[in-house]
């Protein structure tokens, strides 16, 4: 998760890019696989000499074994305790003495690993990885120390903070029925403590197998360059068999959820509400997609306006698709779109619910106007862009990783904003008029104190 002990601050800088349009917008993507089922994408920018390597492995929280919640988390970390050929918590010393940056995070659908080096130590962090991929090793002190500190970080983010992250965490646990969605990602405490050695083992011999991963390089580099290193380092790993993905299909929903929480830690009170989205890559996705900066980008979005502005009934409103956790795209399953308020004291989840009803009931019966949809593509452009080019080009890779193992086809990347630039103003209006309705939301009040 982004809250990971290990985060470490990006302080290399990217190049600006230029206004792009999706006519003219083109990563340069090759796509290849080593015989043991590794996927390999390199893309190539030489503005700097840096380059991001990047391991996605398919297996996040969404899909870790009932009774082991939190094991997907766990491993985020017990992948820095030593592997055959590097010491423990060496990976992080050799990345940061050769120039480097490093992080690790856990999402809906996938681990992920990553590196930021210069392009000249590009094999050294191959290495690294390829490492950690055969031979991570697990020991009866590494895996007590970890599960002491995953505890401790679920303590000190979650239930010691005001709201538990009820926005991103609670709120899946209340809109879904499905125990795959809708399980404490973070982890039952009882669970992760009471994991053992043969465990946690066997769920690494079980996802970190490299025909359950994607190799990333983007950056100062060719792809002659990096296939031969990829197959020097990675090419011998043997493929292992994998387990049959579990079904995570989630049934329609049918009628509004609303619970209301008291907050002992809250000062003021707060309100998280989520609608189940269409299909990832769907023409009804990108709608929505165009819609979210129309409503929640900046002070002059729909919802700022209503809440803040006019009506003065809160004093903030964040939302997103993946909220908390990622973006439109790095994911592979059922998700809500999300959006939580911070309102007044003297009024109740249910107020904030009626001016938000007002905003889209509005663009449920007019559409939008020709101009915001204009501006809803210029800006999700623009953020898109930026996204790629954000952390000296993580997202770029980060991206790249995500097309490749949910729709095997990291070109992808190249036919988004095409297929944004298609979508119209009725397209949205339609999308509105299904999805963004009561019956399909769940909604969490999170108030202080002894609640109401």
């Amino acid at each position: 998760m982004r809250r990971s002990a290990l985060a470490l601050c990006l302080a290399l800088l990217a190049p600006a890019m230029p206004p792009v349009s999706a006519q003219t917008f083109s990563v340069p993507v090759v796509y290849k696989k080593l015989p043991n089922g590794l996927r390999v994408v390199i893309s190539e920018n030489h503005a700097a000499p840096v380059v991001v390597v990047e391991l996605m492995y398919r297996i996040g929280f969404r899909i870790e074994p009932k009774g082991r919640t939190g094991f997907a988390h766990l491993f985020e970390h017990l992948m820095f305790q030593g592997s055959e050929h590097v010491a423990k918590f060496e990976h992080v010393k050799i990345v940061n003495e050769n120039g480097g940056t490093l992080n690790g995070s856990t999402r809906f659908d996938h681990t992920n690993y990553f590196e930021v080096m210069p392009s000249n130590a590009l094999e050294l962090a191959l290495w690294l990885e390829a490492d950690r991929m055969k031979s991570l090793k697990i020991t009866p002190e590494t895996l007590k120390n970890q599960q002491d500190v995953v505890s401790e970080e679920v303590r000190v983010n979650v239930l010691n903070q005001p709201y538990g992250a009820f926005e991103w965490l609670g709120l899946p646990q209340k809109a879904n029925t499905n125990w795959y969605n809708a399980h404490n990602f973070y982890g039952d405490l009882a669970e992760l403590e009471a994991a053992n050695l043969d465990d946690v083992k066997t769920f690494y011999d079980t996802y970190y197998a490299p025909n359950n991963a994607v190799l990333v390089v983007s950056g100062d580099t060719t792809a002659d360059e990096v296939m031969k290193l990829a197959e020097k380092h990675f090419g011998a790993i043997p493929q292992r068999a994998l387990p049959a993905r579990p079904d995570i299909k989630e049934p329609p929903q049918t009628a509004e959820k609303s619970f209301s929480e008291s907050d002992k830690l809250a000062r003021t009170p707060a309100v998280a509400f989520g609608y189940h989205l269409p299909e990832r890559m769907t023409k009804e996705f990108f709608a929505l997609s165009l819609l979210d900066p129309l409503l929640v980008s900046d002070e002059s979005a729909k919802l700022y306006q209503a809440l803040i502005k006019e009506n003065q009934i809160a004093s903030n409103v964040t939302g997103g698709f993946n909220y908390g956790l990622g973006n439109n795209f790095d994911y592979n399953g059922p998700m809500l779109y999300t959006f939580r308020v911070d309102y007044r004291p003297d009024l109740t989840g249910a107020d904030v619910l009626k001016v938000v009803d007002k905003v889209i009931t509005a663009i449920q019966e007019h559409g939008i106007t020709d101009d915001e949809l204009k501006q809803a593509k210029v800006n999700f452009r623009s953020s898109f862009l930026e996204n790629l080019e954000s952390q000296a080009g993580f997202g770029r890779a980060d991206l790249l990783a995500a097309l490749a193992l949910y729709d095997d086809n990291p070109n992808r990347i190249n036919t988004i904003l095409t297929d944004l630039d298609a979508v119209t103003a009725s397209d949205v209006q339609q999308a509105a008029k299904k999805y963004l309705v009561p019956v399909n939301r769940t909604t969490i009040d999170r108030r202080p104190g002894g609640g109401q």
